[in-house]
């Protein structure tokens, strides 16, 4: 898709005089800089210059991989299919240990490329930087990487690009915490029909297991004049639907000086013309509010889905996470939002194997799991995560343990989720066409309100548009199906 926000006209910056200091005027600037660069470039080798974005992580990763791409394509790069680029990002994730392992073996692979083109920058930003012990290894044993920034500054790509540029050193800047939003830069969508869009950043929460708030900073939530804005500019160039992104976007507002709830800016958003479907990542259980409930039983454009994450299904276990909500509180929170929509989709996060767990403990987890029935979830094995509170935490669970207990987990899910999903079998639904199967065979697939797969038969012309489609037969997490005339 085209790249958003040109409202700084690079032809027209004076690059004789000094950088601006405000922002994002400061970061047009070097980009007009750098693109001027990659112009000498390229005439001296005689081929245009070739980027690759890789992302690790969550959809707030992917956003900022977005906002990377877009300033990599108005600087001059063309977009690579692979890491044989002439200018690598690595926008990494430290959820898990072994997300760590993997990079590293990763930016080795990327050292042994760079031997073959001297001329290639490395770049590593993301969680995974946010960590002093991770940017010390990096600067000892990867000396060839050429950039190296954070979460809170990925918007000074440009800055950083120019002085590798021009003083061919490593370039490191890390933030440790940081207030400031910068958003208005180019941004480069995977879809030309769907965007997320953040509406804060960072996490309070601290629960026991988690990274997130050592490297994610503090909660800081946007204006919401300004992400009105910008969904503004995305109905206008064809989005008819955004995803609102945060950390937990049940705290939204609290940080704002003219405080705002969740569920007011959901109001907002919806009377904006274009925008057909609004979905949201990620509530908390502890906070979901009786507002926010109303307000999405109301409303026609905010999908029935619900990500919950629960991540455990008894009290104590969820008392040593950190969660500040019991299993008798989840299970109330579960009716409510059901009493108000008998036919919304609730999806979860579940851990097993935290430490300290018992049979008992899990018993409970597969007990919520019976009586919510959700129609599907993230499950993972606790990981020991350095840097957290669980890390120091007694009584690990013992492997076979953890992983007899997360086989049986997954047997519940995938009973309970069959289960709901059966109940639109046979019924006429729309769906947002998204792209092609991977299986080929003329197959699409697309997606309805409460976030299921469908595959059905059908032209490509119909990718980002709403299609009625007849739910032929229910393949667990996903359907076949086919066109049809009409909406039932």
């Amino acid at each position: 898709m085209g790249i958003m926000y040109h409202q700084f006209d690079l032809d027209n910056i004076n690059l004789d005089m000094q950088p601006p200091m405000e922002e994002p005027a400061r970061q047009y600037y070097f980009m007009a800089k750098c693109r001027e660069h990659v112009r000498k470039e390229q005439a001296r080798l005689g081929r245009p210059l070739t980027c690759a974005t890789v992302t690790f992580g969550c959809q707030m990763n992917a956003k900022d991989s977005e906002k990377l791409e877009g300033i990599l394509e108005t600087i001059g790069y063309q977009k690579a299919d692979s890491e044989a680029a002439d200018f690598v990002i690595y926008n990494t994730c430290t959820v898990r240990e072994n997300a760590n392992t993997k990079v590293y073996g990763r930016i080795g692979y990327l050292g042994m490329r760079k031997k073959k083109n001297p001329d290639m920058k490395i770049a590593l930003c993301g969680c995974m930087m946010q960590e002093s012990q991770v940017v010390e290894k990096i600067k000892k044993s990867y000396r060839f990487v050429d950039i190296i920034f954070g979460t809170h500054n990925i918007f000074k790509l440009a800055e950083l690009m120019y002085e590798s540029f021009t003083k061919r050193h490593m370039v490191t800047e890390i933030w440790e915490d940081t207030t400031q939003i910068v958003e208005d830069l180019p941004s480069e969508h995977k879809y030309t029909f769907k965007a997320g869009v953040n509406i804060m950043y960072g996490c309070n929460n601290f629960c026991s297991y988690c990274i997130v708030p050592y490297v994610r900073g503090r909660e800081r939530s946007r204006k919401p004049e300004d992400i009105l804005a910008e969904i503004k500019k995305l109905a206008a160039e064809g989005i008819v639907e955004v995803m609102l992104l945060g950390q937990n976007v049940n705290s939204y507002g609290k940080t704002l000086e003219h405080p705002l709830s969740f569920s007011g800016l959901l109001k907002m958003v919806e009377q904006i013309e274009g925008i057909e479907r609004i979905r949201f990542m990620t509530p908390h259980p502890k906070d979901l509010s009786e507002e926010l409930i109303e307000t999405m039983k109301h409303s026609k454009k905010i999908c029935p889905h619900v990500h919950l994450p629960m991540q455990s299904g008894s009290s104590r276990i969820l008392k040593a996470m950190n969660r500040k909500y019991t299993k008798e509180d989840y299970l109330k929170l579960v009716d409510n939002i059901r009493a108000s929509m008998p036919d919304v989709s609730i999806t979860t996060d579940i851990i097993v194997g935290f430490p300290g767990e018992t049979e008992e403990d899990f018993e409970d987890t597969l007990d919520v799991v019976r009586k919510v029935g959700f129609d599907s979830a993230y499950t993972f094995l606790y990981s020991k995560r350095t840097g957290t509170v669980a890390a120091k935490m007694e009584h690990p669970v013992p492997k076979d343990v953890a992983s007899e207990r997360f086989g049986r987990l997954l047997a519940e899910i995938k009973k309970t989720s069959e289960e709901r999903a059966l109940r639109y079998q046979g019924r006429v639904m729309e769906v947002l066409v998204e792209e092609k199967n991977a299986q080929g065979d003329g197959m699409l697939t697309g997606r309805l309100g409460n976030n299921l797969l469908v595959h059905f038969k059908g032209e490509d012309s119909l990718i980002g548009k709403f299609v009625p489609v007849h739910l032929a037969e229910c393949r667990g997490f996903y359907y076949i199906g086919t066109l049809s005339e009409k909406k039932s």
